[in-house]
């Protein structure tokens, strides 16, 4: 059985304002475009998209240190690490996004 977001957030986390917390800490503009609108913040965005994001910088952070480690990977993986324009198109794109693009490209190549 899966447990609802919100047992999610209290098992790993206690409550919902710690989550935040942990991942305004993530979410520096090493691994993050902030998008979020400014007078709602994150404070108004669901559990489950919270915890899913959490996740997701998590292991960005772990896999490839940063955004642009993981920008590099997805030019790599795509083909086109030497093209430097392809690259900085890739900047444009919300890390979720990068992530994404990453494992289609991997599964691909597989």
């Amino acid at each position: 059985m899966t447990k609802s977001p919100l047992a999610i957030v209290k098992e790993r986390f206690g409550d919902k304002q710690k989550l935040v917390e942990a991942l305004k800490k993530l979410a520096t503009d090493d691994l993050f475009l902030d998008r979020a609108n400014a007078e709602k913040g994150l404070d108004h965005v669901s559990n489950r998209k919270l915890v899913h994001l959490h996740d997701l910088l998590t292991q960005v952070k772990k896999d490839h240190g940063s955004r642009a480690g993981l920008i590099k990977a997805v030019a790599a993986a795509e083909g086109h690490a030497d093209d430097a324009s392809f690259v900085a198109s890739l900047e444009r794109f919300p890390t979720p996004r990068l992530v994404d693009r990453l494992r289609s490209a991997q599964k691909r190549a597989n």
